[in-house]
């Protein structure tokens, strides 16, 4: 729908154009002179909320949610996209109009009680054909429309229970992330969203579980979801059902969905804690070992490893586990997705860690054949770092070894 307009041209006629939905003030239906954001994500004219909210009402006007915090914030982006439509005038692309109207008919269609499951499964279909055409004007469309706070919403609080159309949501979602705000991923550390969190985690598809990974995985990107990574990665249920997927070597997408969840939720020290209890150190060895044949084990799982072994319980639960030992030995001279000698080195420094506590370790790491993994190192072409690390370790395990023989003397 369009309302007319009277823009000034350069010469000063009158030329009548129209102002495209998303320019316009849901409550007058004017043109947004002052546009302001709600926290639903709303936008609206600065005067006409102000006179709603003076009026005693506690709600967004156009959604009836009831405001948690009534503050309003001004809109930037939009008022430079309404700007530049004014300053073009008759010249407006007119692609960009019927982009706007598009997407607005496109998310009215998912937000519609009326809509069948049909109707919502197509507009997602073109949503994710949009979203993949680049355009810095598209971009601010997804932003101003509120788009990933709609699928968000329609994921954990109203349609979960839909696996195809959670399955294409998702997938939405992620095709956006990319493209606008991540501050509305916020509502998943609250319930009941983090609690459908961990259920589509338990019960949902293969495609679903992966999907989940990858939005976790994009919480330590922002400081806008740094709170939300906290409360996921101290969230055990969370941390359980990543390393049940980590261990799906099978699938192979999964795992390394699962793996790259638990680096993102180990960027934050916070975290780390509740990861080794989780089960995480078990999870990434599994994932190392069974990657072995296809020689893709990737560098993150040994990320991971370094960051944990920094704890206590950490070095605990690789010289504890079966082969814990014996996995970041073989990845002491490993190709590890042509980053070789960088899991070189993380590997050398793992071992350095838990060898200078840990007599077992010691044991293990020698009788793994470390001894010969570090001279074929110092003979390769690593840098400098590695091989000081390398020899740090050769020293540590001959002295610790001649301490222990004279011991036995």
């Amino acid at each position: 729908m369009y309302v007319n307009f009277l823009v000034p041209s350069m010469n000063e006629a009158r030329i009548e154009i129209t102002i495209p939905h998303l320019f316009r003030c849901p409550i007058s239906l004017d043109l947004l002179e002052d546009p302001v954001t709600l926290c639903t994500g709303q936008t609206y004219d600065r005067s006409s909320i102000e006179k709603w909210l003076s009026a005693g009402n506690l709600t967004c006007p156009v959604t009836m949610q009831k405001l948690h915090d009534p503050s309003i914030v001004p809109n930037h982006t939009l008022r430079h996209l309404i700007d530049q439509w004014l300053q073009l005038g008759h010249q407006f692309h007119p692609g960009n109009s019927a982009t706007i109207d598009y997407l607005t008919a496109l998310k009215h269609a998912l937000q519609s009680p009326n809509s069948t499951l049909d109707h919502k499964l197509q507009a997602l279909d073109k949503i994710q054909v949009l979203s993949n055409e680049y355009c810095s004007f598209k971009r601010s469309c997804f932003n101003q429309l509120s788009y990933l706070t709609v699928l968000l919403e329609l994921v954990f609080q109203r349609n979960s229970q839909y696996m195809e159309f959670t399955e294409l949501a998702l997938s939405c979602i992620l095709k956006l992330l990319p493209l606008v705000n991540l501050d509305p991923l916020n509502m998943i550390k609250v319930e009941p969203n983090l609690s459908t969190l961990v259920l589509l985690l338990e019960k949902g598809t293969t495609k679903i579980k992966t999907s989940l990974c990858h939005l976790i995985e994009s919480t330590s990107t922002s400081t806008q979801t740094q709170e939300l990574c906290h409360v996921l990665g101290n969230s055990r249920k969370v941390i359980e059902e990543i390393v049940k997927l980590t261990r799906e070597i099978h699938e192979e997408d999964s795992s390394k969905a699962g793996i790259k969840a638990m680096a993102a939720l180990c960027s934050l020290q916070s975290n780390r804690e509740s990861l080794v209890r989780g089960g995480a150190i078990d999870g990434v060895i599994a994932y190392m070992s069974g990657c072995e044949k296809k020689n893709v084990v990737g560098p993150m799982a040994m990320g991971i490893i370094e960051k944990l072994v920094m704890l206590e319980s950490g070095k605990v639960g690789v010289v504890e586990h079966p082969s814990g030992v014996e996995t970041v030995v073989k990845m002491v001279f490993r190709v590890c997705n042509n980053q070789e000698y960088w899991c070189s080195e993380v590997a050398v420094g793992v071992l350095l860690v838990i060898c200078r506590d840990y007599g077992v370790a010691r044991e293990e790491a020698i009788g793994a054949g470390i001894l010969t993994q570090l001279l074929f190192l110092l003979q390769s072409q690593c840098g400098n770092k590695t091989k000081t690390k390398a020899r740090m370790l050769l020293k540590l395990l001959r002295s610790k070894w001649n301490d222990e023989s004279n011991k036995k003397l």
